[in-house]
């Protein structure tokens, strides 16, 4: 079931893939963006990974927080340097989907297919172009997993979820920035 804006986020409480524990009830003080990718692999979610970086500084300086999850099982998310610099944010993987579930993301092979028939060229040349990785799903990775982000305020309720439509839409960066002011 998908969730809606002015309720409390799903609390989790995980070890993220450098065994840190990562307790949403810890980020009560503070807002937060929630993101849940695709497999480690996946260009889309990688680019957004990458432009997130970018920016987090800045977003860390106004006090927001990011929590990413993947799809990906652990030791493949762990082979990739450009995940390893992801540190210090939370890189949750949830292989099982259990969070993927809670918060209702969607799986769905029509709006994956029709995304990588549309953009996937372009949005592989960026990433060979931005040294972002790339590479085929492995080990229970499904193509089929539609990106969602979240919003988070204080005392965890979400005032802003975007479900994707496509495998590159994603909640503007100004809107995050404008969120963390």
């Amino acid at each position: 079931m998908k969730l809606t804006r002015e309720i409390q986020a799903p609390l989790f409480n995980e070890i993220d893939i450098f065994d840190r524990k990562i307790d949403l009830n810890d980020y009560r003080d503070k807002k937060t963006l929630i993101a849940f990718f695709r497999h480690a692999g996946c260009p889309f979610c990688n680019l957004r990974v990458h432009n997130l970086m970018k920016i987090s500084q800045e977003l860390k300086d106004k006090g927001m927080e990011m929590i990413f999850f993947f799809e990906s099982k652990k030791h493949i998310l762990l082979r990739s340097t450009f995940h390893e610099e992801i540190s210090p944010i939370p890189l949750i993987a949830d292989p099982e989907k259990k969070w993927y579930d809670a918060y209702g993301l969607e799986s769905s092979g029509y709006i994956s297919a029709v995304s990588h028939i549309t953009t996937f060229v372009q949005t592989a040349f960026k990433a060979y172009q931005e040294k972002v990785p790339m590479h085929m799903m492995a080990d229970g990775e499904s193509i089929k997993t539609i990106p969602a982000e979240f919003l988070v305020d204080h005392d965890l309720v979400i005032k802003k979820v975007h479900y994707s439509k496509s495998l590159a839409d994603r909640i503007d960066i100004e809107e995050v920035r404008a969120f963390a002011d």
